[in-house]
């Protein structure tokens, strides 16, 4: 499918999750559940998941944060940061770094690690941009009989990413130079620079967005600017919560988000849903919408009682939420995850 953009601009991911929440025939957000998740929130309010420096733990596995090999880093693995999901849940692809095995999205980080730890320049452009299929399979080699899927999407996207950082500086720093530590910039630039990044699709005749890797990207890179005493992103909470397939199960189980019967019946037989069908749709952008409803529950739930406005934002509400599903998956097993192999998420 050509993803050439029209003239008529998408909504906006938040937009997009109201525009499809308020005509969804599969997948409805539950008020109720909303308030249910925002109070719970709200009682960790002040715990180490909500909090900057909470967010600021980076990931195990980055580069020292005061390094601009850390953003770079960061710009490597979230441009591949798409479609772990296995084809069976026993066939996992796994890395095996600096002595710990990793799985997932954590497995793509191990592998980007293991390959600076061996001396490949993995986070240098001019590296990356033209980088043969054959060397990314060696920097994403499974240490399991399973390998990473989609090797192809993946150097595709790594090195046509590549190409447009040395158009514009050589590095993600100077790339993201041009938007004046403005969120909302920030994530328009990145898609309509780097095709990889262009997650939209229609929906009832309308153009609509989800954006997941690009605001993903953007959250990253504030958080190794704060965590260098740098970050200041005044408009954060631009971003919304990141469209994939492990925060719905989760808004699902905590009773937040509601799919049909005929949906749920089509997910637990496993069947695939295509990137970019209206039960796909309906699930990211309704997800979207949910994650809004909590925030906006949340921070009035703040203000009443607390009598001050509220810090958290829908990107931390999902940075609480990815983790959570995670940790319950085996209280969760019995709500199916959608399943969609694309690059979008």
């Amino acid at each position: 499918m050509s993803r050439k953009r029209p003239m008529e601009k998408p909504l906006s991911p938040r937009e997009s999750g109201q525009f499809v929440a308020e005509r969804s025939r599969d997948v409805f957000v539950d008020e109720d559940g909303v308030k249910r998740v925002a109070q719970m929130i709200y009682e960790l309010r002040e715990s180490e998941e909500f909090t900057a420096s909470g967010w600021k733990k980076m990931n195990p596995l980055a580069p020292s944060p005061d390094s601009d090999e850390a953003i770079n880093w960061v710009f490597v693995t979230d441009t591949m940061n798409f479609s772990f999901w296995p084809e069976r849940e026993e066939q996992q692809c796994e890395v095996v770094c600096r002595g710990n095995t990793y799985r997932g999205y954590m497995s793509l980080c191990a592998a980007v690690t293991r390959a600076m730890d061996e001396g490949v320049p993995i986070t240098s452009p001019s590296y990356f941009s033209q980088m043969s299929e054959a060397e990314l399979a060696r920097v994403l080699r499974s240490d399991s009989g399973t390998p990473m899927p989609m090797l192809r999407e993946r150097h595709q996207a790594l090195t046509e990413a590549g190409r447009v950082l040395l158009e514009h500086g050589g590095s993600f720093r100077t790339f993201i130079g041009h938007c004046e530590n403005d969120a909302e910039k920030m994530v328009k630039y990145i898609v309509e620079n780097i095709p990889s990044y262009r997650d939209e699709a229609m929906y009832e005749g309308k153009r609509i967005s989800f954006y997941k890797r690009a605001q993903i990207l953007v959250a990253d890179f504030w958080g190794i600017m704060e965590a260098r005493g740098e970050g200041h992103i005044p408009n954060l909470d631009f971003l919304t919560m990141f469209a994939d397939y492990r925060v719905p199960q989760g808004l699902v189980y905590l009773g937040a988000l509601r799919y049909s019967d005929a949906l749920m019946e089509t997910l637990k037989n496993g069947e695939l849903l295509s990137s970019g069908e209206r039960r796909e749709v309906e699930i990211r952008a309704c997800s979207i919408w949910c994650v809004e409803r909590i925030r906006q529950h949340l921070w009035k739930l703040v203000e009443e009682r607390d009598g001050k406005s509220c810090h958290i934002n829908s990107a931390l509400i999902d940075f609480y939420l990815w983790p959570y599903a995670k940790k319950h998956h085996k209280e969760m097993a019995h709500i199916p995850i959608h399943h969609t192999r694309c690059i979008y998420y």
